[in-house]
């Protein structure tokens, strides 16, 4: 795969980079480098405009301000929905998550317009935060081991028809509603409440993106003796009885 290169896209990092969602972007790139790809990575910040041209957008959690003025910049700039439309790969965390449903509950307790890219709604939630490690069984129609996670969200995201719960929850709350679903997907966009970072976590979850950005059906192994030892870890400490 050594002919074969990458643009991944770290959307807005001085805003939306909590609980080590950065992780992400180094998870995805490395395992993309230990197959032979060569990586762009681009790192957006809020003030300049998010290219159209990406592979793989990656958009982590933040505070409800600056969660805020991430949307308020992105409907703006409009950059992401267009990549969304050229077939781009997007992949969400909390906030982010919440910003590519159709609404969420802004730091002033007023609704703010989502992107729309996932078919999501995301209400504020009035009982006890969700907090604490997840476990849950992500979509067969993936492919992927069960998923471990860290969650810390007061939102509850309610799917609408068009939108597939990325995950069922066995430990946890996933998106506080209640039905045991964590997370929702379409084809080409996902989100997940999951912090951890859940790509050095689940680093599957790195190789599903790189498979679909690529549009193959397999990559080559790598070496996972560190992810495995890591998940085994979480796993276990999230099944202990409290």
């Amino acid at each position: 795969m050594s002919d074969s290169s990458l643009r991944l896209v770290w959307v807005y990092p001085d805003l939306l980079s909590t609980y080590g969602d950065q992780g992400n972007v180094l998870v995805v790139q490395r395992r993309a480098e230990q197959r032979g790809l060569s990586v762009e990575r681009v790192d957006v910040r809020s003030d300049q405009p998010v290219p159209t041209s990406g592979d793989i957008y990656l958009i982590g959690g933040g505070e409800d301000r600056p969660q805020r003025l991430a949307a308020e910049r992105l409907r703006r700039d409009g950059g992401l929905s267009r990549a969304a439309s050229n077939g781009a790969i997007i992949f969400s965390v909390c906030a982010g998550y919440q910003i590519l449903g159709h609404e969420f509950i802004n730091d002033l307790g007023e609704r703010e317009a989502g992107l729309g890219l996932i078919d999501v709604i995301s209400t504020r939630g009035e009982g006890a935060r969700c907090v604490g490690d997840v476990l849950a069984d992500i979509d067969p129609r993936l492919g992927l081991p069960q998923l471990t996670g860290f969650e810390n969200h007061q939102g509850i995201t309610h799917l609408g028809p068009t939108a597939r719960p990325f995950a069922r929850t066995v430990y946890g709350n996933g998106n506080g509603t209640g039905d045991g679903t964590e997370g929702a997907y379409n084809d080409t966009v996902f989100g997940t409440y999951m912090h951890g970072p859940v790509m050095a976590r689940n680093p599957q979850i790195a190789d599903l993106l790189l498979k679909l950005a690529l549009d193959v059906n397999a990559l080559p192994p790598t070496d996972d003796r560190w992810y495995e030892a890591l998940r085994a870890e979480r796993i276990a400490a999230a099944s202990q009885p409290a």
